[in-house]
């Protein structure tokens, strides 16, 4: 449908924009009908919607905060109606918003209730007779109220009665549905100012292919502190005006090990469906889902899955969801990706300028470094290895600080990393097996850029079968095969070091593995080598290659 001109001012003159829908109506005629029903439906796909009566503040003079409302409003439903006209007041709201809508951009949608457009227009029919009793007591608006009749009704609209055979609830949801897709991104001026994001969201949607039909599982996978939950999030927000229903579920291996996956289902349901619902068992839980979701279509954020029954309690399967939906997971486990046939895109690490460019937001305020900080700051985004977090991190807590204070930090980074940083990146770990942390824990240490099919076959002869341990720190995102070698990211590494240093970081003759040279001979000297092995085949071969 076609509506107001001046749609090229539309986002120019967002600032301005408290409302996203304003409602004129005459409440004798509308208010607890067809009004009501658009106003709720409105409201349950997250419209920001004004209606006097729901939403003019208790005591407020009615007319200064109507005519405040209208003036910070995207866009203005008229409907028009029977009596709408009989309303003085009614003529003044219209009035203002096509002033709004010559002025400022604004939107203008009427739907023609039960009266015809060119009487609108034209003030024909019942309009034409209202209009005798306001030329005797409103006079001087009644210029205005002709002219802004006539705009509008020129304006095309809707008409309920012969809309769907006059099956107000397809109309209803006609209107919303222009509304929502007319409507801007949400984040769209915050996505400008997450760096290195719009090729990535462009990456993302690409895998999503929206509007091909079907349902459609993509995974953002990768090593932690990425920016995987960003990136889910910024394009929720940007698409989720697409689908009928949607529902972002955050934090899910922190929600379901404090509340249980009944509560994350009741999350998920509600937000969707736009009403309070209670479950009893997981298994009530999946078939009120497939009830429920599987009419329509839905776009649903599953945020930082790490167990597959998370994944069987929320989104089973392809056939739970209607027809278009999307299903966005975000893992560090590309494993859970695949076992439900999800897309995989991969987050890949900042490029150099991007990466120096985050760490000056959060250490600056600004796009660069200031120019005596530019050598430093180089230091600390090499030290961050181009990940997100770290990034992030260290910006912040280098704001403000002096030269000698970043000198400081990044001497002592080189000896003790970052709490923060480090326990964020352990979360993988800790999910490993007691085998899978040893292994990665002896890759780290020593194997580091070693050919692969070299290490794999001294990680064999240990007796340490390695095959479906190396595939799970893979899937994991711990550690990769770059060009036939084993490789990880510089603070993945750390992380190792940290864990196996644990307690005693100044003790290595306490540490279950020594890798630095100067340690090995030192303990050789003082023969306290042996006490400290914990997986003594692979130690004493490594021990021999360093002597």
């Amino acid at each position: 449908m076609a509506s107001s001109s001046s749609s090229s001012n539309f986002n120019s003159a967002s600032d301005s924009w408290n409302y996203e829908v304003f409602i004129s109506f005459r409440g004798e005629d509308t208010r607890k009908g067809f009004v009501d029903h658009l106003y709720e439906a409105l409201v349950q796909q997250g419209i920001q919607t004004y209606k006097d009566d729901e939403t003019l503040p208790r005591g407020a003079k009615i007319g200064p905060e109507l005519f405040k409302a209208i003036q910070e409003s995207r866009i203005a439903v008229i409907v028009f109606s029977e009596n709408y006209v009989n309303s003085s007041w009614c003529l003044d709201e219209l009035a203002h918003i096509v002033e709004c809508m010559e002025n400022k951009g604004q939107i203008v949608m009427p739907v023609f209730y039960d009266v015809d457009p060119s009487d609108v227009r034209k003030q024909n029919g019942k309009y034409g007779g209202a209009f005798d009793k306001h030329e005797c007591e409103n006079k001087h608006k009644v210029d205005s109220w002709r002219e802004a009749l006539e705009k509008a009704g020129n304006l095309s609209g809707w008409v309920p009665k012969d809309f769907a055979n006059g099956h107000e609830a397809q109309c209803i949801k006609k209107i919303v549905a222009t509304i929502y897709n007319i409507l801007p991104p949400l984040l769209t001026n915050v996505n400008k100012n997450l760096i290195g994001l719009e090729t990535r969201l462009q990456d993302l949607k690409s895998k999503l292919k929206i509007g091909s039909g079907g349902v459609r599982m993509v995974g953002i996978w990768g090593v932690g502190g990425g920016g995987k939950s960003t990136l889910a999030f910024s394009a929720y927000m940007e698409i989720s005006r697409q689908f009928e229903a949607c529902c972002f579920l955050e934090n899910i291996r922190d929600e379901s090990n404090k509340n249980g996956l009944t509560k994350l289902q009741e999350k998920l349901l509600s937000l969707v469906t736009k009403t309070t619902e209670v479950i009893g068992s997981e298994t009530e839980g999946i078939s009120m889902i497939k009830r429920k979701l599987g009419c329509k279509s839905v776009l649903v954020v599953l945020d930082d899955v790490n167990e597959r029954k998370q994944l069987e309690a929320l989104a089973g399967s392809h056939d739970w969801f209607g027809e278009g939906s999307r299903i966005i997971i975000t893992t560090r486990d590309e494993h859970l990706l695949t076992l439900k046939e999800a897309a995989i895109y991969e987050v890949s690490l900042l490029s150099d300028d991007k990466a120096i460019k985050l760490f000056s937001r959060h250490a600056f305020k600004k796009d660069e470094p200031v120019k005596d900080y530019k050598t430093l700051s180089q230091e600390v985004v090499s030290y961050a290895g181009r990940l997100p977090l770290a990034l992030e991190i260290l910006g912040s807590f280098l704001y403000k600080k002096e030269k000698d204070e970043w000198a400081c930090t990044l001497a002592k980074l080189k000896c003790i990393p970052d709490v923060q940083v480090m326990d964020r990146l352990k979360i993988s770990y800790d999910e490993l097996k007691p085998e899978e942390k040893d292994l990665f824990l002896d890759i780290a240490c020593f194997m580091r850029r070693w050919d692969i099919n070299y290490a794999m076959r001294v990680l064999d002869a240990c007796s340490f079968h390695p095959s479906i341990g190396v595939k799970v720190l893979v899937q994991k995102s711990l550690i990769k095969v770059s060009n036939g070698r084993f490789d990880m990211h510089d603070l993945v590494e750390e992380m190792a070091h940290y864990i196996v240093r644990g307690e005693y970081p100044n003790n290595p003759e306490k540490h279950s593995r020594i890798w630095e040279i100067k340690h090995i001979v030192e303990l050789s000297a003082m023969r306290a080598v042996a006490p400290v092995i914990v997986r003594p085949s692979l130690h004493q071969y490594i021990l021999c290659l360093c002597i």
